[in-house]
């Protein structure tokens, strides 16, 4: 029997054995890319998160304590507690419904500041210009203002409002309906002008019974205010089953 050569014994093994070669660490370049993208990585994460809190969570929280206000404020009219509105501004003074904006009744308490649109309602004005009640009788401005995104997203659809279209006031005896007359789809958020008892940059000169509503644009920013004005129609005195004006079907 031959004896095997080392040749052959090559050829059988497919060479010589070889040590595996050591891995190379990567290098700072790298090390620095791969830490940069997994901050990115982590703060998409966080910003989609913070997201969904701004623009979901914070709905669904406003909207419950915007129903519980709402709540207490028709069983103090079914019970007949307080005034008919005017001065009850404790928990409410009344419902803004806008079909236009498919958003249902949204509670007007007093106040503009977050802590009051934060509940999901929106709020008349007592600053820089104090909003004229409709209950009061007297000509001027029922200035109101709500959050766009976020916080009940009040006034979110606003921009579905068109002239002509009905925007109807209810309170515990009266439904005050106006009339969509003119719209600014943007101005500055310091135009203080549009709140005027006569808001002459509506078109309007003459005293008369208006119905402001402001809220920020564009869409999730602050940036410029949209503003809608409507004319007071006709009032109309709550009957026993609350029956709605026509323009509310």
């Amino acid at each position: 029997m031959a004896a095997t050569t080392d040749t052959d014994h090559e050829k059988h093994t497919g060479g010589a054995s070889r040590p595996p070669a050591a891995r190379r660490r990567p290098g700072p370049i790298a090390m620095a890319v791969s830490f940069c993208g997994e901050l990115l990585i982590t703060a998409g994460l966080v910003l989609g998160l913070f997201v969904v809190y701004s623009l979901w969570w914070t709905n669904v929280v406003a909207d419950r304590a915007a129903g519980k206000q709402a709540d207490k404020v028709r069983d103090g009219w079914a019970h007949d507690r307080g005034g008919p509105g005017a001065l009850d501004t404790k928990n409410g003074i009344g419902f803004l419904h806008v079909p236009a904006m498919s958003k249902g009744e949204v509670l007007v308490e007093k106040g503009t500041s977050n802590k009051t649109l934060n509940d999901g309602v929106a709020g008349y004005y007592i600053d820089p210009v104090k909003a004229t009640l409709p209950m009061s009788g007297k000509d001027g401005n029922f200035s109101l203002a709500a959050h766009r995104d976020g916080h009940g997203a009040a006034f979110h659809n606003i921009d579905k409002i068109e002239k002509g279209d009905p925007i109807v006031f209810e309170t515990k005896d009266k439904w005050y309906v106006y009339k969509t007359y003119a719209i600014l789809p943007e101005t500055s958020k310091y135009n203080v002008k549009v709140l005027s008892p006569v808001p002459k940059e509506s078109g309007k000169k003459e005293p008369g019974r208006y119905i402001t509503l402001t809220t920020c644009t564009p869409l999730y920013t602050s940036t410029y205010r949209y503003i809608v004005w409507g004319e007071l129609e006709r009032v109309e005195k709550v009957d026993a089953d609350r029956t709605p004006p026509k323009e509310l079907g």
